[in-house]
Order: C-alpha cells, then sequence, then structure tokens
C-alpha cells in the first residue's frame, strides 16, 4: 500500500464547549434563537416572529420544542413571568454570545502578523497560569487545568467584548 498524501496537523483552535451544548445548537435555528436572546428577553411568540424574519419559519410549537432543549442545555433560561388576562407569557434570555462568522480568504495573510505577536505575549501570560491552575497529578487533572485557563481566557476575552462598545 502506498501514501496518497500525509500532512501534519496543527492545532489552531480550540472550542470549549460540553456536548450537551453542542447538542442543543445543532440545529440551526436552535443557534439562531441563542444569537437572537442574547441582551434581549423575549417571548415564544416573539421568538418565533423574530426567527420568520430571518428566514426560519417555524411553528410556534417547534419555536417552544427549540426552546425547552435550549433551557434544558443551559444555555438560555426564563428571565421574567408576566401574567395577563390569566395567560401566562415566558420570557427567555441567554448570557451565551455565539461568534458566529465566516473568515473572508485573505485573513491568514492580513492578520497572521498580529495574530502571531499577540499570541506570543498571551502565552506568556498563560504559562505563568498554568502552574498555578494544576495543584494534583494526572490526566484528569491536566485535561482540567486546561478548561480552567480555557475559562479565565474565555471571561477575559467576553469582558473585552463586551464593553469595547461602551466609553
Amino acid at each position: 500500500m502506498s501514501t496518497l498524501l500525509e500532512k501534519p496537523i496543527k492545532v489552531n483552535r480550540i472550542v470549549t464547549t460540553s456536548i450537551e451544548h453542542a447538542r442543543a445548537i445543532e440545529d440551526p435555528a436552535r443557534a439562531k434563537i441563542v444569537e437572537i436572546l442574547y441582551h434581549q428577553a423575549l417571548s415564544a411568540d416573539q421568538i418565533s416572529n423574530a426567527l420568520k424574519k430571518v428566514g426560519y419559519k417555524k411553528a410556534l410549537t417547534t419555536v417552544r420544542h427549540h426552546l425547552e432543549i435550549l433551557k434544558s442545555s443551559g444555555l438560555i433560561e426564563i428571565v421574567r413571568i408576566e401574567e395577563s388576562r390569566g395567560a401566562i407569557t415566558k420570557y427567555y434570555s441567554t448570557s451565551t454570545k455565539l461568534l458566529d462568522f465566516q473568515a473572508p480568504e485573505d485573513f491568514d495573510s492580513k492578520y497572521s502578523k498580529i495574530i502571531d505577536n499577540t499570541s506570543t505575549k498571551i502565552e506568556k501570560i498563560l504559562k505563568g497560569l498554568a502552574p498555578k491552575t494544576s495543584k494534583s497529578k494526572g490526566k484528569k487533572s491536566e485535561e482540567y487545568s486546561q478548561y480552567l485557563v480555557m475559562e479565565i481566557m474565555n471571561r477575559a476575552m467576553t469582558n473585552v467584548l463586551e464593553n469595547s462598545g461602551k466609553k
């Protein structure tokens, strides 16, 4: 047998999520619901209308089903319940921001220098954090330490992105 193709793969991206979260947003309509609910509490009916505006024509019962899946995964939650003329209306929101984008073809050539320079600086900070986050030995401890460092980065990045427009 002869090898026709072989190339090394360098890890250059880490996605932190749980299997529950990944399953919850595997449906594009559910991912769109999380995007819609970011910083905006809406009822199921309002979510259904918002989905229609972006091309997802879903019945209200289907939207409610999607909401239940997202709620049970912890990606969204009920933030308000109102009673009006005997009817109960639940409002949903999320604290999760999905960054969904298509990078332009020239992304690597255009931004590689700033990515490399900034990555080197951040790597130094993270190497200093790694010993502080891993107290015990073993594979599970190493994985937890990696997760903890990613969570620190995630929260710092979230703070920067959220506060970049406020001044």
